[in-house]
């Protein structure tokens, strides 16, 4: 029975559009490399799928660059002109880019002023007010940032202060019954003493104006 003909237009499946690209590539590839063996020849085939991915088959006695090469020497044409020009062009953009960049920098560092205009020095010094407003805004943020850190830590320290404190009232309550705990008109926020002139130790704790050396001291027959 005949094989049908194939009419020749887009596949609109996907899967199957995919499916016939990697027979017919396959096969086409499989002919050049025929080609190659059989004839002699240098071949090279690049295409791109519809996936975006390249694909390519070029005979194992050349590379596609090498090819081109010849194609131009041959041919007595130049396929690299047209995009050296562009990329000597960009070249040239990018370099009127960072000169002008480096010398934007002088300026602002008080550097190369004698070409500017009024106007011009006017909006160098707006930008640089401008730019000395951000960075005292971002030093203060970061002030208050410290600030905040530096309270939360002295909080901290303070509670575990008055764990401390607590502690020591706790232990020294099971250890002596014996002990009162005194306050002093202010001049210090608290006073352990043990009763009956007995042995021990009595702790204060210094308000900031006291000119003691100690904020502890113990006491013995």
């Amino acid at each position: 029975m005949a094989r049908g003909k194939i009419q020749i237009k887009r596949i609109e499946n996907a899967t199957n559009r995919q499916v016939t690209f990697s027979k017919r590539r396959n096969g086409l590839f499989k002919k050049a490399q025929e080609l190659t063996v059989l004839c002699d020849a240098k071949v090279s085939i690049i295409m791109c799928s519809s996936t975006g991915k390249v694909h390519e088959y070029v005979s194992s006695s050349t590379t596609t660059k090498q090819l081109l090469d010849e194609c131009q020497r041959r041919l007595k044409i130049d396929l690299w002109s047209s995009q050296y020009e562009k990329m000597q062009e960009n070249l040239k953009n990018l370099k009127e880019v960072n000169i002008n960049l480096k010398k934007e920098i002088r300026q602002r560092l008080g550097e190369s002023l004698n070409d500017l205009s009024l106007k011009k020095l006017s909006d160098l010094e707006q930008d640089v007010d401008n730019c000395l407003r951000i960075i005292r805004e971002r030093k203060l943020r970061a002030i208050s940032g410290q600030i905040v850190t530096h309270k939360k830590k002295v909080r901290r320290e303070e509670e575990e202060n008055r764990k401390l404190r607590n502690g020591f009232i706790i232990n020294a309550k099971e250890e002596d019954q014996h002990y009162e705990l005194v306050d002093n008109e202010g001049h210090y926020d608290s006073v352990i003493r043990f009763q009956n002139g007995g042995p021990g130790i009595f702790a204060l704790c210094l308000q900031p104006n006291e000119a003691l050396s100690s904020q502890w001291m113990s006491i013995h027959e």
